[in-house]
């Protein structure tokens, strides 16, 4: 392969250039090719790597740039950049005159990161935390189409826990997590009930997962009697299905979320850009 040209003389470590240089050819024959990406792309790639080993953990401040300009054994300015990516990302947050963490859901501007259901007259803060119902927790053995949604075997064993949200004492979201369950071992019905911070700082702090990104389908549903009793609607009340998967590095599926919402005073927000 022929080294990424660079003005400022960057090099990369063995590890690096041994990460940059495998590919396929553009047929799929699986004949190695050359694998042209910006320098800093292949730092970004080793930093992500430290993340997914747990060197650094949620809430951890990470090395300087020039430290890890002289780990890397490339410019600070390939490093910067590499970050800023990182932190465009949500992996990483920078603070003035302190340093860059990794980021954490449980700060507070990163907690409500996927939760995306508004209230049409108030923002989410004002209307205070949700109130938090733990309806089942149990061990089985997966669905079919859950097992292939997580990039699992049919039968492996997982988690599903089903809870309702309410906001002033009215419930709005009812919710159908499923987890791998050699991932989470230890999760329970208690943990969960007696946790009163974010579901994903949880999974972080005692699990040492952390959701970095998610892929949602919305569509429109009449609520079944159950979800109708579950929600204080009449059955056949028209709701939001929302489905997420959601991944953590290197694109490892470790959670998928179904949830029913009621809409009548509030709205799915999105920004697109």
């Amino acid at each position: 392969m022929v080294a990424p040209h660079s003005s400022s003389n960057d090099a990369l470590t063995p590890e690096g250039r041994n990460a940059a240089e495998t590919g396929a050819d553009a047929h799929g024959s699986g004949n190695l090719a050359p694998a042209f990406s910006p320098l800093y792309q292949q730092i970004k790639s080793l930093i992500l790597r430290s993340l997914q080993a747990g060197e650094w953990k949620p809430g951890d401040m990470i090395p300087s740039e020039l430290e890890l300009a002289a780990r890397f054994k490339v410019s600070q300015g390939t490093v910067r950049k590499a970050i800023d990516e990182l932190a465009t990302d949500n992996l990483l947050v920078r603070r003035q005159g302190k340093g860059t963490f990794v980021a954490t859901h449980a700060e507070q501007h990163i907690q409500y990161r996927f939760l995306r259901l508004l209230p049409d007259a108030s923002s989410l803060e004002s209307q205070g935390p949700a109130e938090r119902r733990i309806v089942e927790c149990r061990r089985l053995r997966a669905p079919a189409d859950v097992a292939r949604q997580l990039g699992l075997r049919t039968g492996d064993s997982v988690l599903q826990v089903r809870r309702v949200l309410s906001f002033a004492g009215a419930p709005a979201i009812l919710e159908d997590v499923w987890l791998p369950g050699s991932s989470f071992k230890g999760l329970t019905l208690e943990t969960l009930a007696d946790d009163k911070g974010p579901m994903y700082a949880l999974f972080e702090t005692q699990f040492g997962v952390r959701m970095v990104r998610a892929v949602e389908k919305i569509k429109a549903v009449c609520a079944d009697a159950d979800t109708a009793a579950l929600l204080a609607v009449p059955a056949g009340h028209p709701l939001l299905s929302v489905e997420r998967l959601a991944y953590t590095y290197n694109d490892v599926p470790m959670e998928l979320r179904r949830g029913l919402y009621r809409t009548e005073n509030r709205h799915y927000h999105n920004e697109l850009s």
